[in-house]
């Protein structure tokens, strides 16, 4: 911040090369897109600025990546009274004891992953947003999947996630826009199209059986974000391909 108090305007250097990071990526996201025969505009780029400082972020908005991805609570709590102009959405694990915090931090979020978050969720989301100044509307979130059956990620099990959607489903205060997945970590982009298949089907299934579900589906980061449009994604989390790399705490890379 400057001496006044205000917030350091972005080095325009930064938003130039984040403004020629985001049109690559875009251009890639197009060109899945229409090698499977969809529109690019129905996929929607998340850029995850877990440890990414705010000035850079800053510069990053003014670029036109104003959808910002997080990891931890807390990390959002801390940057977004300094990044202006950003919507956010929490996609890392999300502990129950942090839920009314992340109500008040994130515009959506992905990482509701059993029945007591949800509902938990729903008891807090009351009917003021002290962030809007109104009336709170239902909340957007997505359902996490563990398609994979992988221990060492978060997400229903699919037989769980079609136990318990109804019961999430019924809950007044939440907006269910569709599902997630944390992808395994590969070698190869195509060695993760089977993980991107089974959230689409299981997606399909699940939504034959209860359109109330949303048709969102929240796969692939910066290593197989193309494939993963290929299989139907309508949300990509891309971090590497637009920061850099960066230290991270343990886990997937987005």
């Amino acid at each position: 911040m400057t001496a006044g108090g205000d917030l350091e305007q972005p080095d325009p250097s930064d938003v130039a090369s984040f403004r020629a990071r985001r049109e690559d990526v875009l251009g890639r996201i197009a060109a899945a897109a229409q090698r499977s025969g969809r529109d690019p505009a129905a996929v929607r780029l998340v850029a995850v600025s877990k440890t990414v400082p705010a000035d850079r972020l800053r510069a990053a908005v003014a670029a036109g990546l104003t959808v910002l991805g997080e990891n931890r609570v807390q990390e959002g709590e801390a940057k977004r009274p300094l990044v202006p102009g950003a919507s956010w959405e929490l996609i890392g694990p999300l502990q129950s004891n942090k839920a009314r915090r992340a109500l008040d931090t994130y515009d959506v979020i992905q990482s509701v992953d059993s029945l007591e978050l949800a509902a938990r969720l729903d008891r807090l989301a009351d009917d003021f947003d002290p962030r809007a100044g109104g009336s709170r509307v239902r909340v957007p979130v997505l359902l996490q999947v563990n398609v994979d059956d992988d221990p060492a990620k978060a997400g229903f099990a699919p037989s769980d996630l079609e136990a318990a959607l109804g019961a999430i489903l019924e809950l007044p205060r939440l907006r269910v826009d569709g599902l997630m997945t944390v992808g395994r970590l590969v070698d190869e982009p195509e060695d993760a199209r089977t993980t991107f298949r089974r959230l689409r089907e299981l997606s399909r299934r699940v939504r034959a059986a209860d359109p109330r579900l949303g048709p969102e589906l929240s796969m692939g980061m910066s290593a197989d974000f193309e494939v993963a449009i290929e299989e139907g994604a309508t949300i990509v989390r891309v971090g590497r391909a637009l920061f850099g790399e960066r230290a991270a705490p343990a886990g997937p890379t987005a």
